[in-house]
């Protein structure tokens, strides 16, 4: 009986402690469920979906390569006696660059000139010769055995006296190779052998390298999904080409695609297109990357965002719209291309809505949000919508 009287006492007790926590509890719970439902707007900011007239390009990654580019090397052996440039400098088609020392080339001209004289008069000699046996053979003093010997030896002399010919034609090119002219016009590059220097026909390293820059070329490639459009576009006229070198990304150098390689890479899965520059402002530098922009054609109408605005999840391409109730729809989008910070709408928007170009990270689908500031789909840069946004997204 005292036991029983004792755990009914326990029981007491124990009741409203565990009340006490059953009502904390729900109360935490409540809570946390009021304040998920309570989650404040993101803050974003929207552009406008456009409609306009647009050029379909493919972009791409350039590199800058010389129009023509020769490597200056002496084609004799010889002592460099002068330099007519400086280094970095425009050279003429023709200009003087290197003269080597003309003297021993001299005297081997000089050598072969005087044997040629002294073959030349033994020749003379011989063919006199030949007409005096020949005039006593017919009149029988002396043997047609003799007059044979003496004709072989004319012609001998002869063929001595055109041998000379060819060693003075020789030596006198030997002696034009001692001016090495530029053979294009072009920039020099940096002097690789200086002023008194011995050099070797053909030797390595070459004395200086040029580089012709006007016109230029740039060398880019392209997915092969886009050979077939290219090449349509190309075989129905010119196509052009823009280039934007590093840190210029307004006024981009104009050019002309002017060569489609005659194959797919098979590693990469790219072909290869050359664009020709005139580069009077010499902008485009040999070795230079730029980024490119090959012009396909011009979409009439065509329906543009922003290319901030573009997201890329498991199905695809989507962008944010902003409804009407300030809430965020997430829409697939199917896209066309790029044109510098736009990107062409296949299907998916309408002009006019309200697409999120800055803030995705704290939006969810359906999920309210706030805009604070609306820009123009021409204004896209970065750093001014991180203002607009107040630096929070």
């Amino acid at each position: 009986m005292r036991r029983a009287v004792e755990r009914l006492r326990l029981s007491m007790l124990l009741f409203p402690l565990t009340a006490v926590l059953l009502v904390s509890g729900c109360t935490n719970k409540g809570q946390a469920g009021g304040g998920s439902a309570r989650r404040p707007p993101a803050p974003v900011v929207v552009a406008s979906v456009e409609q306009r007239d647009i050029p379909l390009q493919i972009n791409a990654i350039g590199n800058v390569e010389a129009y023509q580019t020769v490597q200056i090397r002496s084609q004799v052996n010889g002592q460099i006696q002068k330099i007519f440039f400086k280094e970095g400098e425009d050279v003429r088609q023709g200009q003087p660059l290197f003269q080597l020392d003309k003297r021993p080339f001299q005297a081997d001209l000089e050598k072969a000139i005087g044997q040629m004289k002294h073959d030349q008069a033994t020749a003379e000699n011989s063919r006199m010769q030949v007409e005096r046996y020949s005039n006593l053979e017919k009149e029988g003093i002396v043997s047609h055995e003799q007059g044979g010997l003496l004709t072989s030896q004319a012609k001998a002399d002869a063929s001595a006296v055109e041998a000379d010919k060819a060693a003075v034609d020789a030596a006198r090119v030997q002696l034009q190779y001692t001016d090495i002219v530029a053979p294009i016009t072009a920039r020099a590059g940096a002097l690789l052998i200086n002023l008194g220097n011995l050099v070797k026909a053909n030797d390595t390293p070459y004395l200086v390298q040029l580089n012709q820059v006007t016109p230029i070329y740039v060398t880019f490639f392209v997915p092969e999904a886009n050979l077939d459009r290219v090449r349509q576009r190309f075989s129905a006229g010119q196509l052009k080409v823009l280039a934007y070198p590093k840190g210029q990304p307004d006024g981009p150098a104009e050019g002309q695609l002017t060569f489609i390689d005659n194959g797919v890479d098979t590693t990469t899965g790219m072909f290869k297109l050359k664009a020709t520059f005139q580069n009077k402002d010499r902008r485009l530098w040999p070795g230079q990357f730029v980024d490119v922009a090959l012009q396909l054609s011009m979409q009439k109408n065509a329906v543009v965002v922003p290319t901030k605005a573009i997201q890329t999840g498991q199905q695809g391409e989507y962008v944010y719209v902003v409804r009407a109730d300030s809430t965020a729809e997430s829409r697939p989008v199917k896209t066309l291309g790029v044109y510098q910070n736009l990107t062409l709408i296949a299907g998916g928007l309408n002009a006019g809505e309200q697409v999120i170009v800055n803030g995705q990270l704290r939006v969810a689908p359906n999920a309210a949000v706030i805009v604070q500031s609306r820009l123009p789909a021409t204004q896209t840069d970065s750093s001014a919508a991180k203002g607009a946004a107040g630096g929070g997204l």
